[in-house]
C-alpha cells in the first residue's frame, strides 16, 4: 500500500518517512519545501497539486500545517489556506480516489483556554471529552480541520482518524521564563509527566491509526506520554508537583539533584491517553519513568529517532529574543 505523507520536511513528516522506508513500505512525501524525504514539492492549498499526488495512494498521513510558532509571523489567511483549505483539498482528493484511511495530525493546543484553570483551582484533567476553547488562529484552524475530517467521513465514507498530539518538538521552550528557570532538557523531561510525547510513539500512533481507521470510521485521540497521575491528585499536583511526582517515581529526585535539575513547582494540566490505548491499541514506550531510567543509565533522554531528526526550527529567520516571536 502506498502511503502519502504530507509535511515530509517537518519533524513528524520526516519521522514517518524514515520509519516507513526503513520498514520497506512505499511512502511518498510531499511538502512546500524540498528535503531528502520529499518527493514532490508544492502547496496543499493547490487542488491540482494535491490531486496529482493522490494517484494510487492507499492511506494519507496528513502532518503538514502552519504551527503555533507561526502565529506571530504569518497572517490568519495563511493559516486558513494551509490548515483548512489544504486539509479540505486532501480530504476531497482522498475520498475521490478511494483512499482507505486518512490520519490527520492535530494538536492538544486546540484545547486552548481549557488547559489553564484559575490559579486556585486543581490541574485540568484533559480527555477527548473536554470542549476545546482555542485561543489563537492555530487552534481555530486545527479544530476546523478536525471538523472537516468528521464531515467527509460521515458524508463520503472516508475513514478518518484525528490525533491530537502533545509536545514533541526539540526546540527551546517558547516561554522566556521557562528558558530562564530550567535547563532545556530538564523542562522537557518534566513535561513527560503531563504534556509531552516522544516522536517514536507519535509515529506508532499514526501507523496504528491507518490500520484501525476502517473499523473505527471516525475517531479523535489524545497522543501524549502516559501520565502516572490520577484525578484525585489534581489539587495536590497544582500545589506541590515535586511531591506528587516523587510518590510515583521516587528515583527521579536523586537523579535531578545529581544534574542540578528541578521539578516544576506546580502542574496545570494532565493529558489523558486512555482512549488511544484502548481503541487504537497504542502502547507508548516513553514516559517519565522510562526517561528517568535512561538518564540514570547515562543515556540521552530522547529516543534514537528523535536524536536522528534533531531540531529543524520553524522559521528561516533567527530571532534574538527566543526561538520564535510570541503573539500577544
Amino acid at each position: 500500500m502506498k502511503i502519502l505523507v504530507t509535511g515530509s520536511a517537518g519533524h513528524l513528516g520526516e519521522a514517518l518517512m524514515r520509519t516507513l522506508q526503513s520498514g520497506g513500505r512505499e511512502a511518498i512525501g510531499i511538502d512546500a519545501r524540498p528535503s531528502p524525504f520529499t518527493h514532490a514539492v508544492g502547496s496543499i492549498a493547490d487542488r491540482a497539486f494535491v490531486a496529482g499526488c493522490m494517484a494510487g495512494v492507499g492511506a494519507v498521513l496528513h502532518t503538514a500545517t502552519l504551527h503555533k510558532p507561526h502565529v506571530a509571523t504569518h497572517s490568519r489567511q495563511a493559516f486558513v489556506d494551509t490548515n483548512i483549505t489544504g486539509t479540505l483539498n486532501l480530504l476531497e482528493a482522498a475520498a475521490a480516489a478511494g483512499v482507505g484511511a486518512f490520519v490527520f495530525t492535530s494538536t492538544t493546543s486546540a484545547f486552548g483556554r481549557a488547559l489553564t484553570p484559575a490559579p486556585d483551582q486543581p490541574a485540568a484533567w484533559i480527555t477527548e471529552d473536554v470542549p476545546p476553547l482555542p485561543k489563537n488562529i492555530y487552534g481555530v484552524t486545527k479544530i476546523a480541520a478536525e471538523g472537516l475530517c468528521e464531515l467527509v467521513q460521515r458524508q463520503q465514507g472516508l475513514p478518518c482518524i484525528v490525533l491530537r498530539t502533545s509536545r514533541f518538538f526539540p526546540e527551546d521552550d517558547d516561554r522566556a521564563q521557562t528558558r530562564a528557570d530550567y535547563f532545556d532538557a530538564n523542562a522537557k523531561v518534566n513535561e513527560f509527566l503531563h504534556r509531552r510525547v516522544d516522536i517514536e510513539d507519535v509515529v506508532d500512533a499514526h501507523l496504528l491509526a491507518i490500520e484501525r481507521a476502517p473499523a473505527i470510521g471516525f475517531g479523535r485521540y489524545i497522543i501524549s506520554a502516559t501520565s502516572p497521575f490520577r484525578p484525585d491528585e489534581l489539587a495536590a499536583l497544582r500545589r506541590d508537583a515535586p511531591a506528587v511526582a516523587a510518590a510515583h517515581v521516587p528515583e527521579y529526585e536523586a537523579e535531578y539533584r545529581h544534574r542540578g535539575w528541578k521539578m516544576f513547582p506546580g502542574i496545570d494540566r494532565v493529558y489523558v491517553n486512555a482512549r488511544a490505548r484502548e481503541e487504537l491499541g497504542w502502547r507508548p514506550r516513553h514516559d517519565f519513568r522510562s526517561v528517568v531510567a535512561r538518564l540514570r543509565a547515562g543515556d540521552d533522554h530522547r529516543s534514537a529517532l528523535a536524536q536522528a531528526i534533531g531540531a529543524k526550527g520553524y522559521h528561516a529567520t533567527t530571532f534574538t529574543d527566543g526561538p520564535y516571536p510570541v503573539a500577544p
